[in-house]
């Protein structure tokens, strides 16, 4: 047999039952008889009480007879099986896995410390206990494997000053990469009878050495990019100044003009601080 077999045993307060009478009846034949025959049933009883078993909700026992798989209990009760019967508790309940802080590398190379936090459940008995050596630390090997697998296929971020513009990174597609790392994960533990229930990046973050210098990069980055919107925006607005200037006949710029303008315009939009008008007395020739 190499699937799981789901079996419902006999019912252990009935045998229960069973066992009361043999044990107490046979004490009470030896005392009362005095006949040492009754030692033998006496010792049925007590092999009988090695049979019992209770399953707890969400929990589950594997049935071994001499090595050879029987079946798996799932329904929670109180049973009673072959006493000669090895019981193996497996629990069915979801488990939070979070992986230890991983240093790998992303698609570019840059080195990146990452880890995940993973639900399971083990769905399938028999490949949960004979399929694998320890089912546990099974999930735990085939995470670390499947996140260091991850990291190396996305960019930690886009780079496109460098050309590097990707549609799917680490840091922004965060339900992208889930899915990604759940599908994977799903793929590793499918031979042990797991299911994943959920997979997520639970830490991301430069390693230490580069940290530092990438911060800086994308300080200057922000800052490149908060100048060419603000240059866009000031040619906006001188053009549309001497448009309307024009337009309305208030004064009539020669070309030497127009450019003092703009360069004057430019300067004051673009500056990071306030500008110190100069009023002039004169006439725009002096």
């Amino acid at each position: 047999m190499k699937e799981e077999k789901v079996i419902i045993p006999a019912n252990g307060y009935l045998m229960l039952l069973v066992f009361l009478i043999l044990f107490f009846g046979s004490i009470a034949a030896i005392i009362a008889l005095q006949s040492p025959l009754f030692g033998i049933t006496l010792f049925l009883g007590i092999i009988t009480a090695f049979g019992f078993v209770m399953v707890q909700p969400n929990n589950s026992r594997v049935l071994l007879l001499f090595g050879k798989y029987v079946g798996t209990i799932k329904k929670n009760g109180f049973y009673w099986v072959n006493p000669f019967y090895t019981k193996k508790k497996i629990s069915l309940r979801a488990s939070n896995f979070d992986s230890e802080r991983l240093k790998v590398n992303d698609k570019l190379g840059n080195p990146v410390m990452i880890s995940t936090i993973l639900v399971w459940r083990v769905l399938d008995t028999y490949k949960a206990a004979f399929d694998v050596d320890n089912f546990e630390n099974f999930v735990r090997v085939q995470t670390d494997a499947a996140v260091r697998k991850l990291a190396s296929m996305y960019p930690y971020d886009n780079f496109a000053d460098e050309g590097h513009d990707e549609d799917i990174t680490l840091r922004s597609s965060v339900n992208e990469v889930s899915e990604a790392l759940e599908k994977e994960i799903e793929e590793r533990l499918k031979i042990a009878g797991i299911e994943v229930l959920e997979a997520r990046i639970g830490y991301l973050a430069y390693a230490q050495e580069i940290a530092n210098a990438m911060l800086k990069r994308q300080q200057a980055t922000a800052i490149v990019a908060a100048r060419h919107k603000i240059v866009e925006g000031a040619v906006s607005m001188v053009e549309m100044a001497i448009e309307e200037l024009n337009k309305n006949d208030i004064v009539d710029l020669d070309e030497e003009r127009k450019a003092a303008m703009v360069s004057n315009l430019m300067v004051v939009l673009c500056g990071d601080k306030d500008a110190s008008p100069v009023v002039n007395t004169g006439t725009l020739s002096h």
